[in-house]
């Protein structure tokens, strides 16, 4: 998957800006603040239908602007070319997809594969459940077909059950609900199960590679109810009288979490900030790594600020790592073209931000 060509209207700092980058390795410079970041945003936006620094109302749109737009092309492994636009206004939004009106931001975002390092990165691993969730949803878009269907399936009962519960429905009425949220669940978890087995074996290999002496044994499911124990539809009967009382669903999938196995350590609460921020790198390039492999279609890879998060030696393991992939485009941001490039003799195209304007070098 190649981006070909990336337009910005009314984004951050940018009134328009456009970039026609290479096959492989991408280079943008400039100052802190300048704008590079804002590349990346982008192409993350359209393939996750958020910023990774927050909601297009937090900042996103250029001041005094009503909304900003951004619009792609790429092409994906059969060399067929794709387009698409978004139009966001942090409340409202338009979107296309080769042509055609899309009704759902995930249709933009199950087109094009995009994967992040970026500052943030850490909270996969550091941060709430809802993080490692949205990592196995996203995958999941991308190889499982069925997957999507079941997702909305499950998330358009479970607004059905809570807004019932916060109504004070009777029990007639949650049980309709409790039996579509439970159906739904139930292959929702499944198909989360057996995406996380499949990523286990990458994600070590990848951990070993990147950290330095630090070993992952494996990667737990924990379902959001005790799975082992009861079924969901089980676990919902059980709970719905504290259910109702609270006003919310307790358990489900919504609750579902992950969580890794360290040897020597008892959990991810041991690591240190730089091997959380290690283990999560792990964890994208071996997302990325299987998208590639399964649908022999890599996808982008953004590497913000480089050389700010991780050191030299780091650098160098995880871009001769994305060397070897084959066709694997990569934007790398950085205040300066960084020493690693020069030393492993790769040679990028080189773009340039300063003063609200892109410039190749």
């Amino acid at each position: 998957m190649r981006v070909t060509r990336l337009v910005l209207r009314d984004m951050r700092r940018f009134d328009e800006i456009e970039l026609a980058p290479s096959g492989g390795l991408n280079l943008v410079t400039g100052a802190n603040g300048a704008g590079k970041t804002s590349l990346l945003e982008a192409l993350h936006l359209m393939a996750y239908g958020r910023s990774f620094r927050g909601r297009v109302r937090d900042g996103l749109i250029r001041d005094g602007r009503e909304a900003l737009e951004i619009f792609v092309e790429w092409q994906d492994a059969g060399t067929r070319p794709r387009r698409a636009g978004l139009r966001h206004g942090g409340q409202r939004w338009t979107g296309r997809l080769d042509g055609e009106d899309v009704g759902h931001l995930g249709q933009l975002c199950a087109a094009l594969a995009v994967v992040t390092f970026e500052p943030g990165s850490h909270a996969l691993i550091s941060g709430a459940a809802e993080h490692r969730r949205r990592y196995l949803d996203w995958g999941l878009f991308h190889v499982e077909q069925r997957f999507m269907p079941v997702w909305r399936r499950y998330a358009r009962a479970l607004k059905q059950r809570n807004a019932l519960l916060k109504a004070g429905a009777g029990l007639g009425q949650l049980e309709a609900w409790d039996r579509e949220l439970a159906e739904s669940g139930e292959v929702l978890t499944g198909y989360r199960v057996a995406y996380l087995d499949l990523l286990a074996p990458r994600a070590i290999a990848k951990a070993t590679v990147f950290t330095d002496g630090l070993r992952l044994t494996g990667l737990e499911f924990h379902a959001g109810w005790r799975r082992g124990d009861m079924s969901l539809a089980d676990a919902l009967l059980l709970g719905r009288e504290r259910d109702r009382a609270s006003g919310f669903t307790g358990v489900g999938p919504h609750r579902a979490d992950w969580s890794l196995g360290i040897d020597g350590l008892p959990g991810r609460e041991a690591l240190s900030r730089g091997q959380t921020k290690l283990v999560a790198l792990a964890m994208l390039m071996a997302q990325a790594e299987d998208l590639g492999i399964r649908h022999g279609d890599w996808p982008v890879i953004g590497l913000d600020d480089l050389p700010s998060e991780l050191d030299r030696e780091h650098q160098q393991r995880v871009l001769a790592d994305l060397h070897a992939w084959p066709d694997v485009q990569v934007f790398v941001t950085a205040t300066e073209s960084p020493a690693v490039l020069t030393g492993m003799g790769l040679q990028p195209a080189l773009f340039h931000v300063e003063q609200g304007a892109l410039h190749r070098r």
